[in-house]
């Protein structure tokens, strides 16, 4: 556990302290007016943001998963729900996914994957997120379907006429997808 998610911790609890000394179920002699209301709220909102940022931030979280390989070897299916997973490629062929992050998030590290031709990843998400990092030697084209979210490209095309190509269609609720290259990071 983080420090921020222990400090998180600690404004919920003093915020829980807060409200039972309101509803009368602790005697805290609490009796400033602003902090009848103010108080509790603003130490819930801290806390909260605490904990959250601490679980967000932590690489641990990610469960580091094996690729998963579809029908005979074709395209993969990662889905992701109330949680995080990572799929890394380490020298196999890749040849397309479709990621669903519901309430999660997903990261897919193709840095080292072998792509033969051109290949799709269909992205959905609903108050999630994906993380996806691309060798150098792609040129990734994006299509997206957003509300209240995106995708965010952050690579160069290829000066190489021969270059495979990657097509992200993204399909985004209240989630993004943030698309990165090895040289970027």
């Amino acid at each position: 556990m983080t420090r921020r998610t222990i400090i998180g911790f600690i404004f919920i609890v003093a915020a829980l302290l807060k409200l039972a000394d309101m509803w009368g179920i602790l005697h805290l002699n609490l009796e400033r007016p602003w902090t009848e209301y103010f108080g509790p709220l603003l130490l819930l909102y801290v806390g909260i943001e605490l904990v959250i940022y601490g679980f967000n931030h932590n690489p641990s979280q990610w469960l580091k998963r094996p690729v998963p390989v579809g029908e005979q070897g074709k395209r993969i299916c990662c889905t992701a729900r109330f949680g995080a997973d990572a799929y890394t490629y380490r020298g196999e062929p890749f040849h397309g996914a479709r990621l669903d992050a519901f309430f999660g998030g997903i990261r897919l590290d193709l840095r080292e994957a072998v792509i033969c031709e051109d290949e799709e990843i269909d992205v959905r998400t609903f108050v999630g997120g994906v993380e996806l990092y691309v060798p150098d030697n792609v040129n990734v084209i994006v299509k997206s379907h957003s509300f209240i979210g995106g995708v965010g490209n952050e690579t160069s095309n290829s000066p190489d006429k021969n270059a495979r190509k990657l097509y992200i269609t993204a399909s985004n609720f209240f989630g993004g997808v943030s698309v990165k290259q090895a040289d970027k990071l």
